[in-house]
């Protein structure tokens, strides 16, 4: 798997001169890094690079069969960081110095440039209710969409999506919320808890569970949680399960290598061709 992943990336690299200029200090096998089948994150990456090909009437992801699995966003970084030839994948609003995002057809992964549309690698991060929401649940949606809510997205490195939002109106609602699905969501869900708890006087309480979109989408439609959390869109036959799917921020997807990688920015077609196999050793960048 490690093999295969470390090849895409090289081949991902062959596409500008200067890349050829920085990859000659990389060598060895591409180690790819991916995430499960049921993680947003993976599903948008796959799409916004071409690694997802439609055949007949299916659409099928053709990561290489060597790369590594990691089931969230932390597993993914500490991977990253612990393997000098590893490539990765992860949430914008999540990068830290453990890693080092590169550069994706010259545009560096900020929330700046998501906002302004420079940087192309960007999802939604939706909320996915059913039209049985509870008071208490409403509540806590209404604050996510508030300006008050909207104030925490952008403070944490997120893109808001409601500038004209209005002020978090309380309500008399009371109870609990529980709110489950993408470990890419949860940290921004985490810290909007942490302000809505405090905002409503602790009338109502939020539990956030992490798993990954696919869960969560389903865990909302079962009832097995108020408010789902996904780093994607719906699918089709998802959207036939009575679900609302509400963004409530736009985020990056950022390329991360480990820190001591020389590699500082791939092509699109670059990165399309580590991650499906077609180059596997970061010495292939440099031809």
């Amino acid at each position: 798997m490690k093999k295969k992943f470390l090849a895409i990336v090289t081949a991902a690299l062959i596409g500008t001169t200067a890349f050829a200029a920085t990859a000659s200090a990389a060598s060895g096998t591409i180690d790819v890094i991916s995430r499960e089948d049921g993680s947003g994150t993976r599903g948008a990456f796959i799409e916004l690079f071409g690694i997802e090909e439609k055949q007949g009437d299916e659409k099928v992801d053709m990561t290489t069969e060597d790369a590594s699995i990691t089931n969230s966003t932390s597993v993914m970084m500490t991977t990253v960081a612990g393997d000098e030839n590893a490539i990765g994948y992860i949430s914008l609003g999540s990068l830290n110095d453990t890693v080092k995002a590169v550069k994706i057809d010259g545009a560096e992964a900020s929330a700046e440039n998501v906002a302004n549309d420079t940087y192309k690698v960007s999802r939604p991060f939706n909320i996915i209710t059913t039209d049985k929401l509870s008071d208490a649940a409403k509540d806590f949606e209404n604050y996510i969409l508030s300006s008050d809510g909207q104030q925490i997205v952008e403070d944490n490195g997120y893109i808001k999506v409601a500038d004209d939002a209005k002020a978090y109106e309380q309500s008399d609602a009371e109870g609990k919320v529980v709110v489950a699905g993408s470990s890419s969501v949860t940290p921004v869900m985490e810290k909007l808890k942490e302000a809505y708890e405090k905002a409503n006087g602790g009338k109502i309480t939020v539990e956030v569970q992490q798993s990954d979109s696919t869960t969560g989408i389903t865990s909302a439609a079962e009832g097995i949680c108020d408010i789902g959390m996904a780093s994607r869109e719906l699918k089709d036959e998802e959207t036939t399960e009575n679900l609302t799917a509400t963004e409530i921020a736009r985020d990056g997807i950022a390329v991360v290598v480990n820190n001591d990688n020389d590699i500082d920015e791939l092509t699109s077609d670059q990165v399309k061709a580590i991650f499906t196999g077609e180059t596997t050793d970061w010495e292939d960048l440099a031809k």
